[in-house]
């Protein structure tokens, strides 16, 4: 092959190698999940986002849902400014439904989760149709009852909802048993195990703050969660500042930085590429000298021809018919003479 085409080869195979490195920080992570952005620290494959939301989300059908121990919850919203999630779970009473015999899911997060996940202070829990038995009430009557008013919201408006129709007169709390309805946040129980307090049912809403509703029929019903992570901000700011997902390591439990079909342990400019880089430049540089390079073979003063032919002051000669010689020299030398 001409000397020539073989360099432009190689000028265009160390073009196209130089941009492919340039390139190929794609972000190796699903971003989205049907009209919901999934970002960090949220991952929905292995590896990506924190170790800490590791097989929590998954989108299924273009519908992201939240997975805990106690269930799966559809995410309606992720705030990614004020960092927390809006969960819905459909087995949740509202002020029209009353969904009872402890269909919901309440809201119980893994231990080792829990320093990541957690409902907001905003967010009232209302427990329906407990047990007097229940670990709410022991020690009723004579002990305080743990309900109470969250964020301006009570069992005593709840009351009031279309809902509660079905079951007559209500229990606010008396010596008649305690009430049919008691209003928590979250922090005073830590779980809400439908099983464990004995109760029927729950309902969740959550405040709006500073907006102020008139009614439970206005009420913003589902589950807001807040999130949190310390520490790893500013890894995952260079890394995702260079093209690349902030993950981590599914074996060693360490920050990765994924830069598509590689991954690095700073960020995609870090020294992988650079040395992949000038490898590659290596590799081509040696093979086009390889090619280009003249053959040598033994003088024609030898005492045993060359079966290629004679080299006569620096030149090759090759046999064209099988007697006389033809001088020439190499693939380098002919292509300058053209």
């Amino acid at each position: 092959m001409d000397c020539f085409l073989l360099a432009l080869l190689f000028i265009i195979l160390h073009t196209l190698v130089s941009v492919g490195y340039s390139t190929s920080h794609v972000n190796a992570c699903r971003s989205f999940c049907g009209n919901l952005t999934i970002d960090y620290p949220f991952g929905l494959q292995t590896g990506c986002g924190h170790p800490g939301f590791r097989e929590l989300l998954f989108c299924i059908n273009d519908v992201l849902m939240f997975h805990i121990s106690s269930g799966s919850y559809r995410v309606l919203d992720i705030d990614y400014t004020y960092q927390f999630l809006l969960l819905d779970d459909p087995h949740m009473s509202t002020c029209d439904t009353m969904v009872l015999q402890g269909q919901g899911n309440g809201f119980v997060v893994e231990e080792w989760r829990a320093p990541y996940l957690n409902p907001t202070p905003e967010n009232m829990f209302m427990l329906l149709k407990c047990s007097p038995e229940s670990p709410l009430f022991q020690g009723f009557p004579g002990k305080h009852l743990p309900c109470q008013n969250v964020s301006g919201m009570s069992c005593q408006e709840y009351y009031g909802c279309p809902a509660w129709n079905m079951f007559g007169p209500k229990h606010v709390g008396s010596r008649l048993g305690p009430p049919e309805c008691c209003a928590v946040p979250f922090e005073a129980i830590k779980a809400v195990n439908l099983s464990k307090l004995d109760c029927q049912g729950y309902s969740s809403v959550y405040s709006l703050a500073p907006l102020r509703v008139a009614g439970p029929d206005e009420w913003s019903y589902g589950i807001q969660v807040k999130y949190s992570v310390q520490g790893k901000e500013p890894f995952c700011q260079t890394c995702g500042a260079t093209g690349g997902s902030c993950g981590y390591d599914i074996d060693q439990n360490s920050d990765l930085c994924m830069c598509g079909s590689w991954n690095s342990t700073s960020n995609c400019d870090s020294v992988h590429s650079a040395s992949g880089r000038r490898r590659w430049s290596l590799i081509v540089a040696l093979a086009g000298f390889v090619i280009c390079k003249p053959v040598f073979v033994p003088s024609r003063h030898a005492s045993q021809k060359s079966p290629m032919g004679w080299v006569d002051n620096g030149s090759i000669a090759i046999l064209s018919d099988g007697n006389e010689p033809s001088r020439a020299g190499s693939a380098c030398e002919e292509t300058g003479r053209a």
